[in-house]
């Protein structure tokens, strides 16, 4: 043991799913693999941004680039293969890996394409009693291919599904104790937003000023995350731009954008987008131009009731753009989000699904127009009627700083 936390848990642990979350996310997926004839799942992510399937299965993430492999046998617990040392394998502690029996490890890179096969032949081992059985696979799109080529050929005789489906429709339906978590996640991207702010004047980098969202984050629980910032002079609008692109030295009277997308106490996202101006008056067409943001999110809104395909609400957001003579939506202005920055649901044209109950959704309409980048970013549980108040505070204003 390494110290007393919750549940009996590591200490070293930050913010521990309980284990009773835990039990029954792996009964309600067993449950669906039961339906489906599915066997055993394996999974694979390298990083906690868009890799949240086995941080939801283990709740340990996985990170840097490294490959985590999860096997999720549906009547028995868990394999684990990761980084660490040749030749690893053991049971791990219980206070840190609850549910997994077996911790496999071995020294692969992404960077050393000769390691390609490590992870695949520790994983091999774990999923050996299955080699005539279903597998599902989850996450096709993060798995490595070496992965995928070197299980499909070891055992020709298993049948293989796509299980995505499968654990996406359980893992976007919060329950209560993970939407608390995303409640808290919010409110502490809304300290970084006014710390970041507060902090803004001439002189200053975008990338200082991201610093500033950073550090409040990681003081408040935050594990990892993006914080996109730009700034620019008023009347020419602000592209994002990640670390690399955030040299620019902020003047009087330029605008900024901040957008704080990162992880709360417990894994789960949110995001909270805002601009600011530095040492001088809000212009009123940049209020104007809020105040239709503001519209156009109201139309989404109304339109995120349980049932309701998302689909529809993407034609009909970008109708009222097209009629408004604002740029269309070609990317993505709203979504679903979890251990995921981006989760399912994507509100768009490609998305079959619905809207549903407990989903926690973003909404963030976002467009270049009269010389300015016009947008606002929040986060909305869905109820059973709709959307409930917006769980960030932050005002929706443009703010004047500096």
């Amino acid at each position: 043991m390494t110290g007393n936390g919750r549940d009996g848990l590591s200490g070293r642990l930050q913010t521990p799913i309980s284990t009773a979350e835990l039990n029954r996310r792996w009964k309600a997926v067993r449950a669906a693999m039961a339906r489906e004839k599915i066997d055993v799942l394996l999974m694979q992510n390298n990083n906690d941004h868009m890799g949240g399937y086995v941080k939801y299965f283990t709740d340990m993430p996985a990170t840097n680039g490294y490959p985590q492999t999860v096997v999720f046998p549906r009547d028995d617990e868990m394999t684990v293969v990761q980084q660490g040392p040749f030749g690893g394998d053991a049971r791990p502690p219980a206070d840190i890996w609850r549910g997994v029996k077996r911790l496999l490890t071995t020294p692969s890179y992404a960077s050393t394409h000769y390691t390609q096969y490590y992870d695949p032949e520790l994983a091999a081992k774990a999923l050996a009693p299955f080699a005539k059985a279903t597998i599902g696979f989850v996450g096709i799109y993060q798995m490595s291919f070496a992965m995928g080529d070197f299980i499909m050929k070891k055992f020709p005789g298993a049948r293989y599904v796509d299980a995505s489906e499968l654990v996406d429709r359980i893992k976007v339906i919060k329950s209560p104790e993970e939407l608390e978590l995303v409640k808290r996640c919010a409110i502490m991207q809304d300290g970084a937003m006014k710390a970041a702010f507060d902090a803004v004047k001439p002189g200053m980098r975008d990338t200082e000023v991201a610093a500033v969202a950073v550090h409040y984050s990681q003081d408040h629980g935050s594990e990892n995350g993006i914080y996109l910032c730009a700034s620019a002079p008023l009347g020419t609008p602000a592209k994002f731009g990640q670390r690399h692109m955030q040299n620019r030295t902020i003047q009087k009277g330029d605008q900024v954008a901040l957008l704080v997308e990162d992880s709360g106490p417990g894994g789960m996202f949110t995001e909270l987008g805002r601009s600011c101006v530095v040492g001088v008056k809000v212009p009123q067409q940049m209020k104007d131009e809020l105040d239709f943001c503001i519209a156009s999110r109201k139309l989404t809104l109304d339109m995120l009731k349980p049932g309701t395909p998302c689909k529809d609400i993407w034609e009909a957001f970008n109708d009222f753009m097209r009629k408004n003579g604002r740029p269309e939506e070609a990317r993505l202005y709203c979504h679903g989000q979890g251990y995921d920055l981006v989760e399912r649901p994507l509100i768009r044209n490609d998305e079959p699904w619905t809207i549903e109950k407990n989903m926690n959704i973003v909404v963030h309409p976002t467009y270049a127009h009269a010389g300015y980048l016009n947008w606002l970013c929040d986060n909305y549980i869905i109820g059973g009627n709709g959307p409930g108040d917006r769980i960030h505070y932050f005002p929706e204003v443009v703010v004047e700083a500096g």
